[in-house]
């Protein structure tokens, strides 16, 4: 759905990033979730400043994006707002209660179960790739995370989504995958390339990707 200032959605991002985090901003999972739902929202850019003040932590505690609000709820957490959105759309969360609560369980599980652990990996390889710490930590780091992988690859086995048809839980889960740093780490599980992939080429996600990407504002350095 095109972005539509009159939407009751309003999803925060940052006005600009480093290249490096370009198209990795968590706001990408509310975007993605309203391009999956067919629902239209409205963005709101902010500055770092502006995330560091008292009046947006009264919105976001930690002075990070994204933040969300509709004609009802003012919400932070990007897994919340995906869910949040889910249950506007029964093409992300089933309305069964079985089914609904296996979506909670995949979007927890990517959350808490997966993501610390990719971002221990994204922490080192990006941000402290230089440090003697971190040289000595990564392998120690790659094969916890080799363990992570390794459980989420024999779950999903040959099919195509965690749970059935394409739900919230994915768009969770394929954008936790989308920042593990280790080309390789991942080509050990290839179920997991092909799910991610096959996540990524959703046209859906694209179109919450490009609407990211052009929310930014040029490098003022290069610019």
């Amino acid at each position: 759905m095109p972005i539509d200032p009159q939407s009751d959605i309003e999803i925060t991002g940052f006005a600009w990033v480093p290249d490096f985090a370009r198209g990795f901003v968590r706001d990408l999972r509310p975007r993605w979730a309203c391009e999956e739902a067919g629902l239209s929202y409205r963005e709101r850019l902010i500055d770092f400043d502006t995330a560091k003040g008292a009046d947006y932590r009264r919105e976001q505690p930690f002075g990070q994006v994204p933040a969300y609000r509709d004609a009802e709820v003012q919400m932070f957490e990007s897994g919340a707002m995906v869910l949040r959105i889910a249950e506007r759309s029964e093409t992300l969360m089933p309305r069964d209660a079985a089914g609904r609560c296996r979506v909670l369980t995949w979007v927890t599980a990517a959350l808490n179960s997966v993501e610390p652990f990719v971002f221990d990996l994204v922490n080192i390889d990006t941000f402290n790739k230089d440090a003697e710490w971190a040289r000595l930590r990564r392998p120690q780091v790659i094969e916890t995370l080799r363990g992570r992988l390794g459980s989420l690859s024999d779950w999903l086995g040959d099919k195509e989504y965690m749970e059935g048809g394409f739900t919230a839980a994915d768009i969770i889960m394929a954008t936790v995958l989308r920042e593990v740093s280790d080309d390789a780490l991942m080509a050990e599980f290839p179920n997991l390339l092909a799910y991610r992939t096959r996540c990524i080429e959703r046209p859906a996600f694209q179109r919450a990707l490009d609407a990211q990407l052009a929310s930014f504002a040029p490098d003022p350095v290069t610019a």
